[in-house]
């Protein structure tokens, strides 16, 4: 069988990367000022920091429409026997019950869509392993088996220089974001059941980043790591502490990612993350 892979921009998997693997990706929808734009398609990552710096109003972001999914997934039935959909969690998002509901009305086609049940650049550790197998000609449901194995393996954490991003856009509790900012913590955040909770309450930037480090460290022991840095807007940073990191644990592959529009939004400009999973083979 011939399995066609599409993930959504939340991934934000390099397009060299995509086009190696082929891998096809359906943007989400951010909302600046009215204007609303297709993610990595009519906005870049740089132009929306500097669109919302200093803005009051919040930007507004949506999933693809059911339309957009059978459109794609419609293309796809003309080459591919099967599709999975891999897609940022159903928590924060409706975007998987978008491409289940498109799976159940394209014909011609199986579409086998999975939660990844986090997002961004470790979203795209699934998207990148689908991709290999399914080149490879794994059958689908034994693609979607390692995935599943994946998700022991996979963990993410990140910060964000101010809490209110996830509070106004609904993502994070009022109380947690209200507490926060009274303590002028940098709490360590990540996915939980599907939904984005504080892991621990850290004082400063510096101590957060230790913290995750140590994190990564405790499963860099024994077996071999690949790992994405993930910033909003804050390259430079991720850049030394990817020298960092690399000396420290030659057993790790480490990337640089990014915090595109639509989690940006919700994270905020500054935000820092680091995810990792045991690497393919070992």
């Amino acid at each position: 069988m011939k399995t066609a892979i599409v993930t959504d921009s939340t991934a934000y998997l390099p397009d060299d990367i995509k086009e190696e693997l082929g891998i096809h990706t359906i943007p989400l929808m951010v909302t600046i000022d009215g204007k609303s734009f297709a993610e990595d398609v009519d906005l870049t990552t740089e132009a929306f920091y500097e669109l919302v710096r200093g803005k009051g109003p919040l930007p507004k972001t949506s999933q693809p429409a059911i339309g957009d999914f059978e459109t794609l997934y419609t293309q796809l039935a003309k080459d591919y026997d099967a599709i999975i959909s891999i897609h940022l969690s159903s928590g924060i998002s409706g975007t998987y019950m978008g491409a289940m509901q498109a799976g159940e009305i394209v014909e011609d086609i199986e579409v086998l869509p999975f939660d990844s049940e986090i997002s961004a650049y470790p979203q795209g550790f699934y998207a990148v392993r689908a991709a290999q197998l399914a080149n490879e000609g794994v059958e689908p449901r034994a693609i979607l088996e390692e995935l599943h194995e994946m998700k022991k393996t996979l963990k993410a954490y990140f910060m964000v220089d101010d809490l209110s991003h996830l509070q106004r856009g609904g993502r994070l509790s009022g109380a947690q974001a209200i507490v926060g900012g009274l303590l002028q913590v940098k709490p360590l955040l990540h996915f939980e059941d599907k939904v984005i909770v504080p892991f621990e309450k850290i004082r400063t930037t510096k101590k957060a980043m230790k913290r995750i480090a140590d994190l990564l460290a405790e499963d860099a022991k024994d077996q071999l790591l690949d790992a994405a840095i993930i910033h909003a807007n804050r390259y430079e940073q991720a850049v030394e502490w990817k020298e960092i990191l690399e000396k420290k644990h030659p057993n790790v592959d480490f990337t640089i990612s990014h915090f595109g529009p639509v989690i940006g939004t919700h994270l905020g400009e500054g935000a820092m993350g680091l995810g990792w999973v045991k690497r393919r083979g070992t």
